[in-house]
């Protein structure tokens, strides 16, 4: 049946079924989480002065200038992560395979570990430095002050245990996106 009225929606199930229905939205997405990324420490710079984080003193502020700071590379390093990987997912998956959600899927979700564990194990040990040595004992009851309770406050096994934990997600989160992506391998194999 080659009649219009039969094939008019052909064009948009090749775009389904040849995996560009999924590639692109998760380009989007990637993209705008680089962006959001870039824009997170603003947001942390209004919510620090809309709490009056300032009026604690010399100590605090500059303890927070120098977490700003940690917080500002970071963001960079996380734009960096999605904005790079915003291109990979294109060659995730390809023209012929059968299987194509999936393998985008694991990319996704190997991208969230990777930005995840960056975060967590570069972040946390860094900030978890700063607050011990500008802020010991004190950082604890400025983070119940400003409702933050244990996201503020740092000790030497926080230091030590953030990178641990930052490598466990970057590994954990790849070995199920190779899990995911061996399957529709094996699948795409098969069928072919």
């Amino acid at each position: 049946m080659n009649n219009k009225f039969f094939t008019f929606l052909n064009p948009v199930l090749a775009f389904i079924d040849n995996g560009a229905f999924f590639r692109k939205p998760f380009r989007w997405l990637y993209k705008l989480l680089a962006v959001i990324n870039l824009i997170f420490p603003i947001a942390v710079l209004v919510v620090a002065i809309d709490s009056g984080l300032f009026r604690f003193g010399g100590k605090v502020i500059i303890t927070f200038l120098l977490l700003f700071l940690i917080l500002c590379a970071l963001a960079w390093f996380g734009f960096q992560i999605w904005w790079n990987r915003s291109d990979k997912v294109n060659v995730s998956t390809g023209e012929n395979d059968d299987f194509v959600a999936i393998p985008v899927f694991s990319h996704f979700l190997q991208t969230c570990g990777e930005w995840l564990g960056m975060f967590i194990g570069v972040g946390g040990c860094c900030i978890s430095l700063v607050v011990l040595v500008f802020l010991g004992s004190d950082a604890q009851s400025i983070g119940q002050m400003l409702n933050l309770g244990m996201l503020v406050g740092g000790s030497f096994l926080s230091v030590l245990l953030y990178p641990v934990y930052g490598f466990l997600i970057v590994v954990g989160a790849r070995v199920l996106a190779e899990l995911y992506r061996a399957l529709a391998a094996i699948a795409n194999n098969t069928r072919k």
